[in-house]
């Protein structure tokens, strides 16, 4: 806590020899929460010591503190990486911190300031990674008790929170580096897929714009796929890469649904069996939930979103489908995915089967586009 990080000026803590215990029990917290996002065997035996200088006392000290640790150590982390000191990138993913309270009329709030710290009844703070999983939670009733409902508002107002500084701290940590690349006439698609990279290549070219993908920018982080549709995922891509270098992004989201498993595989059309996103797999793990559905009742369709955005623009938001049905059997080898099992409508055929010229009008995400 720096003197003037208060209204009333304060001394430093380490000018007195002895840290107080609310300062220790922050030191343990920041500590914690940066250790369970780091894989110490990768680390190997160094120690990396982070100064936490809190400059504005206005909220929570501890969460900031947190949010910016975890910036500090990905700064340090990649400069062992540059530097060939490590060979693999320890840190597995980003994490950040945010304070949610409720006030004494009940209403749930997010990243409170000084005078909502100090009125709130309940207040609570949020450790949490990228991709939804909960690091650390520390939560109490000030003066009063709170329900389930409540905490469950606290804990959605939380995450919110996090993912919005998640792209923060990417921004801060990437955007300077990667912008000088990017001109006004180069769009930005959010895949290192490179048959749509070809397609949008082909489909922007003749508007006069350049195209770039993800294998353009090897220093940028995957994006955690976190949502709950299409959209959610298609969004968080775009609008995140977007933020961070300050150009128009296009992110797309697809996947198979299935009518007889409400919609499934959907948005883990990719890992429908599994991390290792195996298709082979995954199509043995469709046929298997549709061994007791009759063939009139296996209708299915490919679906995909796409998210075009820009820095402090609205994004758009188009969709499209192509309905058919899920055979017995898989055929052909002109495909990948599920297309070996799909038969489109109005075909007796597999997609895996139909040639690229018939194919790609119906299947590709630039037919959201047309």
């Amino acid at each position: 806590m720096l003197p003037r990080a208060t209204q009333t000026r304060n001394k430093r803590e380490s000018t007195k020899g002895k840290l107080k215990g609310r300062t220790m029990e922050i030191q343990r917290l920041i500590g914690r929460s940066l250790r369970s996002i780091v894989d110490l065997d990768k680390l190997g035996e160094r120690s990396i010591i982070i100064d936490c200088d809190v400059v504005q006392a206005d909220g929570s000290t501890r969460t900031a503190s947190i949010t910016g640790a975890f910036t500090a150590l990905r700064l340090a982390i990649d400069k062992l990486l540059q530097t060939k000191t490590l060979n693999e990138d320890p840190i597995k993913e980003f994490a950040a911190a945010v304070s949610v309270g409720i006030l004494p009329d009940e209403t749930c709030v997010l990243d409170l300031d000084y005078e909502e710290d100090s009125s709130c009844v309940v207040d609570m703070n949020v450790v949490m990674t990228e991709s939804g999983r909960f690091i650390e939670v520390q939560g109490n009733g000030e003066e009063a008790t709170f329900d389930r409902s409540q905490l469950d508002e606290l804990l959605l107002l939380g995450e919110q929170g996090i993912n919005t500084l998640v792209t923060k701290q990417k921004a801060a940590l990437y955007a300077k580096k990667e912008a000088q690349s990017v001109d006004e006439q180069t769009v930005v698609i959010a895949t290192g897929n490179l048959g749509k990279a070809q397609e949008f290549t082909s489909m922007f070219h003749k508007a006069g714009y350049k195209v770039k993908t993800m294998k353009d920018f090897p220093e940028l982080p995957d994006v955690a796929e976190t949502g709950s549709t299409f959209e959610e995922n298609a969004r968080l891509k775009a609008e995140t890469i977007a933020n961070i270098l300050q150009c128009p992004v296009l992110a797309d989201d697809s996947g198979l649904q299935v009518e007889a498993l409400h919609g499934m595989p959907g948005i883990y059309s990719a890992r429908f069996a599994g991390e290792q996103k195996n298709d082979a797999a995954n199509n043995a793990k469709l046929l298997y939930e549709l061994t007791e559905v009759p063939d009139e009742q296996r209708r299915a369709q490919f679906h995909c979103t796409l998210v075009f955005t820009a820095p402090k623009k609205e994004s758009l938001v188009v969709e499209a489908s192509w309905p058919g049905r899920i055979a017995r059997i898989p055929q052909g080898d002109n495909g990948f995915g599920y297309d070996p099992l799909f038969i489109p409508q109005g075909m007796d055929i597999s997609a895996a089967q139909l040639s690229e010229s018939v194919k790609k009008p119906s299947k590709s995400p630039c037919t959201c586009f047309k």
